[in-house]
């Protein structure tokens, strides 16, 4: 630390060696050889040159960066982390999935280790992220299924055929739950359940080091509504009337998080709510005007701890908070 306001000689010397380091690229080796000075002397002085007030740092935000934002959403609703992409309010839903799919490719980079087990839902968005996902090679990381087939088996946000396509691209091991994710009644649930395959799978739940979720909005246009092959008008119905705001792997839950008591409840094939919860990273992949209220609510209920989203479903998160 400087004691005492530098002299004008000093004041050059810091100049100079700033001048170097900042503008011309020399590294402190360079300046070293170029100056006669040592390394450490060289150190101090681009010290002091900072404390002197000779270099002034400035960490420039660019415009398709919303640190601020992310930094507001971790704050309100005890996130590990935020996550959030531009998007424009006229911007279509798919638009959303995409751009938000594509980020959370990049954050999973990141998150995976050589040993992670990760478990996988299903839907539109994630199937963007398993698509911007780039050749890796994790042996011995491990992607598991945790809840059964939905839709269409050829279907391309089909659970099994996103896991497949995952493990693939990163090269790891994989763990299927071979069975639809619903079925017509609760005694088939159970007989099949009662599978050594798929205890095995429900058993790799406790397992899971990080989960990644889509955040569904129970609306008519829904892909759970798609192809009605998941759940019937009817039942959405019987579920709206019952409070419901959004699901996470077909587990339905109101405003606050909590989870919605229902006849499609028992006859999912999955993890519950309260398993997910049970997870150390839980991330919510998700997006879009349609997407508002269910990922408030799954904020809210603790659902998830980590949050990629976009832009403006950032804002309006913020805004009704």
């Amino acid at each position: 630390m400087m004691s005492s306001k530098p002299t004008q000689e000093e004041l050059r010397l810091l100049v100079k060696v700033a001048r170097f380091y900042y503008e011309d690229g020399l590294n402190q080796d360079a300046i070293t050889a170029r100056l006669g000075l040592s390394r450490s002397k060289v150190s101090r002085l681009m010290a002091q040159a900072r404390e002197a007030g000779v270099v002034q740092i400035t960490v420039v935000e660019p415009d398709d960066l919303f640190l601020d934002i992310e930094s507001r959403l971790e704050e309100r609703f005890g996130l590990q982390e935020a996550l959030v992409v531009e998007t424009q309010s006229g911007h279509s839903q798919g638009q959303v999935s995409r751009a938000v799919g594509t980020a959370a490719a990049g954050y999973l980079t990141r998150a995976i280790s050589s040993r992670s087990t990760v478990g996988m839902c299903w839907g539109d968005t994630l199937r963007h992220m398993v698509a911007g996902l780039s050749p890796q090679r994790f042996p011995n990381a491990q992607v598991v299924q945790i809840i059964g087939g939905i839709g269409q088996p050829d279907a391309e946000v089909h659970a099994t055929e996103l896991c497949r396509s995952m493990a693939r691209t990163l090269d790891c091991r994989l763990t299927l739950l071979p069975v639809p994710g619903i079925v017509a009644d609760q005694r088939t649930r159970e007989a099949l359940l009662s599978d050594v395959h798929v205890q095995r799978a429900v058993e790799a739940f406790d397992d899971l080091d990080i989960a990644f979720v889509g955040i569904g909005a129970p609306s008519p246009d829904s892909v759970t509504m798609r192809d009605g092959s998941i759940i019937s008008r009817a039942e959405l119905d019987d579920l709206l009337r019952k409070g419901t705001v959004g699901d996470i792997a077909l587990r339905y839950y109101d405003a606050a998080g909590e989870c919605i008591e229902s006849e499609v409840n028992d006859r999912i094939i999955g993890m519950t709510l309260e398993q997910i919860k049970q997870v150390p990273k839980v991330v919510g992949v998700s997006g879009g005007p349609q997407k508002v209220a269910a990922i408030r609510a799954a904020l809210r209920g603790q659902l998830v701890n980590v949050l990629i989203t976009d832009s403006v479903t950032a804002q309006k998160l913020l805004e009704d908070a």
